[in-house]
């Protein structure tokens, strides 16, 4: 597939997976390089960093400098807003991520605000009243620093369009990433004519998800790992769509020449877009990556 181009929107590379930790285990060496290197043969040309809390999103910036075609994002992901009132100080905590993210931006590193948003699916992390105080105050985040916002919705529609119509005018553009939502819940998000939709692994698991993804216009859509999670599986229903693939080994049998079983990587964003352009009927791969290469990069 000559002529591709893809931007990896979210990738987690502060998760232990990428250090070669497996749920407290060491199980094989840290493999950062090794799996960037593995993207950019794949045509993948940039990949966004996500941070999703103030500590995460230090170590995301410290990363994404150590390549020009790294970036990353400045924020507190829903499931961790409890760190605003843990941290002793909720404002101060605040203009904490303010500075890193000017800082960020004078490094020509950070291009978004997030991972925040709402979810409603692990409300054992952080309740949801704090969810949306702090969802709400990092619109402020993106008021300041002109970034579009990096967003998470996961079982909350009706509150996080709420909060996104409040804040429509304080935000330049978005993408929610990670999209798992129905019809609706897209047709709602594409009503905010500046909300564009991240599309993973986890988008393409059911036949009702690849319908939603058909409804989808190109024009608003970003393509994504959210690498070390959300891969595309045997089971999924876009499977058959699937032309891409690397050798795998388990990672307790780690050989860098292989992909780790069950560990997502960024140059896997090469089966979401196949995915997407097979369940579109779209068969000119090339021009599709463009169109969502240029989204992104607007």
């Amino acid at each position: 597939m000559a002529g591709i181009r893809m931007i990896d929107i979210a990738v987690n590379l502060t998760d232990g997976m990428f250090k070669g930790i497996y749920h407290g285990k060491q199980c094989h060496v840290s493999d950062i390089a090794t799996v960037l290197n593995r993207a950019w043969a794949a045509g993948v040309t940039r990949i966004i960093v996500t941070g999703g809390s103030l500590e995460e999103s230090r170590e995301a910036l410290a990363i994404a400098e150590t390549d020009g075609r790294l970036f990353c994002t400045v924020g507190v992901h829903p499931t961790r807003c409890k760190e605003f009132e843990e941290s002793g100080d909720p404002e101060k905590h605040f203009q904490a991520l303010l500075s890193l993210a000017k800082d960020g931006i004078q490094k020509g590193k950070v291009v978004a605000i997030g991972e925040c948003g709402l979810d409603y699916d692990r409300l054992h992390f952080c309740p949801a009243e704090t969810q949306k105080k702090y969802f709400e105050k990092q619109f402020e985040l993106a008021y300041i620093t002109k970034l579009p916002m990096f967003l998470h919705m996961r079982e909350a529609a009706a509150d996080f369009c709420e909060i996104v119509e409040k804040n429509k005018d304080r935000f330049t553009a978005g993408v929610t990433h990670s999209f798992t939502g129905s019809m609706d819940d897209s047709i709602k998000l594409l009503s905010f004519d500046k909300m564009y939709i991240g599309i993973n692994g986890c988008s393409l698991k059911t036949t009702e998800n690849l319908d939603v993804v058909k409804g989808i216009p190109i024009e608003r859509m970003m393509i994504e790992t959210d690498s070390p999670y959300c891969e595309i599986k045997n089971t999924h229903a876009g499977i058959g769509f699937v032309k891409s693939t690397w050798p795998s080994k388990k990672k307790e049998k780690y050989d860098q020449e292989c992909i780790v079983k069950g560990r997502n990587e960024p140059c896997l964003v090469k089966q979401v877009l196949e995915v997407v352009a097979g369940c579109k009927g779209i068969n000119d791969v090339a021009n599709l990556s463009r169109t969502l290469y240029h989204n992104t990069c607007r």
